[in-house]
């Protein structure tokens, strides 16, 4: 028996438990603020804004949430990172740490600027 992906991000969240979902529900409404014209989707198994191309995702993970914005933010944002576990492309970010808003945010523009230019 296969079990279904979710379709829709309050799928994904809802899938969660509770600590897990109280992140990626903070998560989802911060990146609204600074992203609201863009769309939502599950793209590669995570919640996904995009337009037109994609912008940023987010998953929940056994001890972090992982933030997806690209290895050029990754690159781009290295000094404001240095706290946070990276890798090319990702951010770690532990459930006991309150999520960095408006780095987070900061991030999601820049990559939402940078998506445009790409076109």
């Amino acid at each position: 028996m296969t079990i279904e992906k979710p379709k829709t991000f309050q799928e994904y969240i809802e899938r969660q438990d509770e600590t897990k979902k109280e992140y990626l529900y903070q998560m989802e409404a911060l990146l609204k603020e600074v992203l609201p014209d863009a769309k939502e989707k599950i793209s590669w198994g995570m919640p996904t804004f995009y337009m037109e191309k994609n912008i940023i995702h987010f998953a929940a993970f056994k001890t972090h949430i992982g933030i997806y914005p690209g290895a050029k933010a990754i690159e781009v944002f290295k000094e404001e990172l240095q706290e946070y576990s990276t890798s090319k492309g990702a951010i770690r970010i532990p459930y006991q740490d309150p999520l960095p808003k408006k780095l987070i945010q900061m991030i999601a523009l820049w990559c939402y600027t940078n998506r445009k230019k790409e076109k």
